[in-house]
């Protein structure tokens, strides 16, 4: 039976908010394009046959990384998940780095690569080097799922199968089939994410579906077309999404840790050193090398090119970390407004449904479609304070992050007791007091990883920040993609570099300032 909740007034002003600042905009944008007939008549041509093509490789693109991704992301899944192998506590966090860093600092180092061993970069800037890089970047999201769906199996169905059909038909007869929706979901959201990249593909020089709408809208100022070339690659996406919208919005692999699972671990016994080999294989090429050699790029002519690109970047520290903090404490406070809210109710209503669907929606839509429609939206004498400041960056952080956040906190308020908190309740205590003596001390590392994850995400967004920020502010990653177009290897590579040292230190940073929090909040969980 669903509670009643009437001490969350908060959650009605962030539902309004929402729909009105993040989702309101890209509606705006696609009914202003399209109850419009003559725009409509005299851009619908010039989406020719070229225009279908050009999608159509972005698609066979994204479908080929989703599929690698998928491949090699349920074998490490499994690996890490289902098997005893040795330092797996390590490799789970450590296979993770590529998923949240930029995707263009991975693309550097990658083309860094290319050049130090064949001396050009004609292999890694064509659709191979996109699909690797992408790859690389999207099977850790892949493990994340399969890995979560392996831990989620029922260990008496697989010993059942181990004792009457043996190890190798039971992966293939029962695992296997048992994580099928998450195996689906995997290769659904890894191509959703990889036909929306920009940056990899813009960075490389490959002509894909999402730098196009880019060119027409910022170099040709043909909005409208931009528009309706946003729409085709949007009702892809939306196709995929509907498909697998319940499992995904869902998200049960959002989570920080899962209280009282159990499930079967395998001891591989023949194939241990071939595991072995692969998982710290694919650490080194997708983690370790790419950044050795992005190191030895930067200083390969001495330290000129890296004091250059330090004094190029040094500008764009305060506004971008700022803005970053900002995003991230946006999103993580709104997010548990939402997510406290609907553990409150227990039972989500229609109005709840739809909030979490908007959510998904703007987080699978492509970045540069978000900054399209905040541009069009605000681009009005009323709404001119958002425009013309911070708040419209802020805006499109929060509508591309949020789902994250509120799934993470969302999945770590599932796991406290209900009880607990209806124990709390009937004995008279507060709701602030509850929040802050119970809900927060147990979900607090949760929120600082959403906090950390928000911020990492918020740091290095590329495709709305390049669209929306304003005249005269300098952010790092947009100045990194400006500047690279003609700039020598080695001074992007240091920049790159200095990029993702800044976001290594800070995220080493918040991690030693909450340290003695965690330690506290601990204590208090203990003794609740």
């Amino acid at each position: 039976m669903g509670r009643r909740v009437t001490e969350q007034p908060l959650y009605g002003v962030v539902y309004a908010l929402f729909l009105l600042l993040a989702v309101l905009p890209v509606v705006y944008t696609f009914a202003i394009t399209f109850i419009n007939p003559e725009s409509i008549g005299n851009n619908i041509s010039l989406l020719n046959i070229s225009s279908f093509l050009l999608l159509g490789k972005s698609a066979i693109i994204a479908a080929t990384v989703a599929l690698i991704s998928t491949l090699s992301g349920t074998a490490l899944g499994f690996l890490l998940f289902k098997t005893k192998i040795k330092f797996s506590g390590f490799y789970k966090p450590a296979l993770l780095i590529p998923l949240f860093i930029s995707p263009y600092i991975l693309a550097v180092a990658w083309k860094d690569l290319f050049f130090l061993v064949s001396g050009n970069t004609d292999i890694i800037s064509s659709a191979f080097g996109v699909i690797l890089v992408l790859t690389s970047i999207y099977t850790p999201l892949s493990i994340l799922i399969t890995g979560n769906a392996f831990s989620a199996i029922n260990a008496t169905l697989e010993e059942s199968g181990f004792i009457t059909i043996g190890f190798y038909r039971t992966i293939f007869k029962i695992t296997l089939p048992l994580i099928k929706p998450a195996i689906i979901s995997s290769f659904v959201l890894v191509f959703i994410f990889s036909l929306s990249e920009f940056s990899v593909p813009a960075f490389l020089g490959v002509k894909v579906f999402t730098t196009e709408i880019f060119t027409q809208f910022s170099a040709f100022y043909n909005h409208s077309l931009a528009i309706l070339q946003s729409s085709l690659l949007l009702i892809v996406c939306l196709l995929l999404l509907f498909a697998e919208g319940k499992y995904i919005s869902d998200a049960p692999f959002l989570s920080v840790g899962n209280r009282g699972t159990s499930t079967k671990k395998y001891n591989l016994k023949n194939g241990i050193l071939v595991s072995n080999v692969f998982v710290a294989g694919w650490l080194i090429i997708s983690v370790v090398f790419p950044f050795i050699i992005l190191f030895v790029q930067s200083f390969s002519g001495g330290s000129t090119a890296f004091l250059q690109a330090f004094k190029l970047l040094t500008p764009t520290f305060g506004n971008s970390l700022l803005l970053a903090t900002g995003g991230a404490l946006i999103i993580v406070i709104t997010g548990f407004v939402v997510a406290y809210h609907t553990f409150s109710l227990r039972t989500p209503n229609l109005s709840d449904k739809f909030l979490e669907r908007m959510m998904l929606l703007l987080f699978a839509t492509p970045s540069t479609i978000i900054g399209i429609s905040l541009i069009k939206f605000y681009n009005h004498p009323a709404l001119g304070m958002i425009y013309s400041g911070y708040a419209i960056i802020l805006i499109g952080y929060a509508g591309k992050f949020m789902f994250i956040a509120t799934k993470l906190i969302g999945n770590a308020l599932k796991q406290i007791p209900p009880s607990m908190d209806e124990a709390a309740r009937m004995a008279g205590i507060s709701s602030f007091s509850r929040l802050q003596n119970i809900i927060i001390p147990m979900i607090f590392p949760t929120l600082l990883v959403a906090f950390v994850i928000s911020f990492i995400f918020s740091l290095g967004e590329l495709g709305t920040t390049i669209m929306v920020y304003p005249p005269g502010t300098e952010i790092m990653p947009v100045k990194v993609y400006t500047i690279m177009a003609n700039a020598p290897q080695s001074l992007v590579s240091s920049m790159t570099l200095i990029v993702f040292s800044v976001t290594l230190l800070f995220i080493t940073g918040f991690y030693l300032l909450a340290k003695p929090f965690l330690k506290r909040f601990n204590y208090a969980v203990n003794r609740t």
